[in-house]
C-alpha cells in the first residue's frame, strides 16, 4: 500500500543482501498476521448486523484512505543476531504490521466475506507483490515519486471501496 512495510522491506533487503530470504520472512510474518486479522474479522462479522457492518466497513475504508495519505515512519530494522535474517525479518515484519492499515483492512475483509482463509491468501499475495517490488526495485521505490503515486492510488481505492459500502448500507446501491 505504499506504507511503512515497503520501507521495512527495502531496509531489510538492503541490510541482509538476501532478497529471497527477506521475502520468505515477510511471507511467514504476513501469513501469521493476516490469518489472525482475518479470523478476528470473520468472528466479528458473524456478531454484527449486516447493515451495521456495511456502515462500519464503508466508514473504515474511508478512514483507511485518509490514513494512507499520511506518510508512515519506518521502524528501525532489527539488529543482526544469531537467529539470522529469516527470523529477524519475520519478527520485525509481524510487529510492524500490528495495528497497521493492512492488518485492519484484512480484518475488515474477514468481517465482510467471513472466509478467513481466502482473505488471508489474497491479502498475503497482495502484500508479497507490494513488498516484492520494494525489495527488488531497490532505491527507486525507497523514496520519491513512486511511493507517493502508490500511496495516492491506494488511498483512492480505499475511498472507492468505502463509498461503495456506504452507498450499499444506505440502500442506494
Amino acid at each position: 500500500m505504499g506504507d511503512k512495510t515497503q520501507l521495512v522491506a527495502f531496509s531489510l533487503a538492503s541490510r541482509y543482501r538476501r532478497p529471497w530470504v527477506v521475502m520468505y520472512g515477510i511471507l511467514i510474518a504476513t501469513l501469521a498476521n493476516h490469518a489472525l486479522a482475518a479470523s478476528v474479522g470473520a468472528w466479528v462479522g458473524t456478531r454484527v448486523a449486516e447493515r451495521a457492518l456495511e456502515w462500519l466497513l464503508g466508514l473504515g475504508f474511508v478512514a483507511f484512505g485518509i490514513w494512507t495519505l499520511v506518510p508512515d515512519r519506518a521502524p528501525a530494522p532489527a539488529p543482526q543476531r544469531a537467529w539470522g535474517p529469516l527470523l529477524s525479518t519475520a519478527v520485525v515484519f509481524f510487529v510492524a504490521e500490528m495495528g497497521d492499515k493492512t492488518q485492519l483492512a484484512t480484518a475488515a475483509l474477514g468481517a465482510r466475506f467471513a472466509r478467513p482463509l481466502a482473505v488471508t491468501v489474497g491479502t498475503t499475495l497482495g502484500m508479497l507483490a507490494s513488498d516484492g517490488l520494494a525489495i527488488f526495485a531497490g532505491s527507486r521505490l525507497a523514496g520519491g515519486r513512486p511511493v507517493t503515486v502508490a500511496r495516492r492510488i491506494a488511498a483512492g481505492l480505499f475511498f472507492a471501496f468505502g463509498l461503495l459500502a456506504i452507498l450499499r448500507a444506505a440502500g442506494i446501491v
